[in-house]
């Protein structure tokens, strides 16, 4: 089988939209990229307040068909934006980067790879409710300190 689709319909959030993802190996041998098993075309259609859009976006990966058909491949796209959107929200909510007026040189990569640190010891420390973890540790500074092993509680 050298061609795999899938397609899913979901309804939410006042909007509807159709997903067709296609995953071929037949361009696999033809592509000068190293691994790669499959290529994918996932088409994207919204219908929202009355408008459609269309939306075509297209990958490669080097998983071949026997670990993972378009059904499965899909799946993983959808759940890849999920923490995307998960991590960009806490940063630009939470952590307020996108308010940040600090723009030259090596600053903003800087602050980015703090805040992303800082959520990913949060999230390791087992908090997944940062905004709350965030507004205790606010009142509380000795207990973050602790919390890090820098102060002893």
């Amino acid at each position: 089988m050298e061609l795999d689709e899938v397609e899913t319909f979901e309804k939410g959030h006042g909007r509807r939209e159709r997903r067709r993802l296609q995953a071929s190996t037949r361009l696999a041998n033809h592509l000068n990229w190293p691994g790669v098993a499959q290529v994918c075309r996932l088409e994207r259609i919204r219908w929202e307040k009355g408008r459609e859009t269309t939306e075509i976006a297209y990958a490669i990966t080097s998983v071949p068909r026997a670990q993972a058909d378009a059904a499965q491949l899909l799946e993983w796209w959808r759940g890849h934006w999920g923490i995307e959107n998960r991590l960009h929200w806490v940063r630009d909510v939470l952590f307020g980067e996108d308010a940040c007026r600090i723009r030259t040189g090596n600053a903003p990569h800087v602050l980015s790879g703090l805040r992303n640190a800082a959520i990913n010891l949060l999230r390791s420390l087992g908090h997944r409710q940062i905004a709350q973890t965030l507004r205790e540790h606010a009142c509380r500074v000795d207990l973050l300190l602790a919390r890090l092993g820098i102060l002893k509680q």
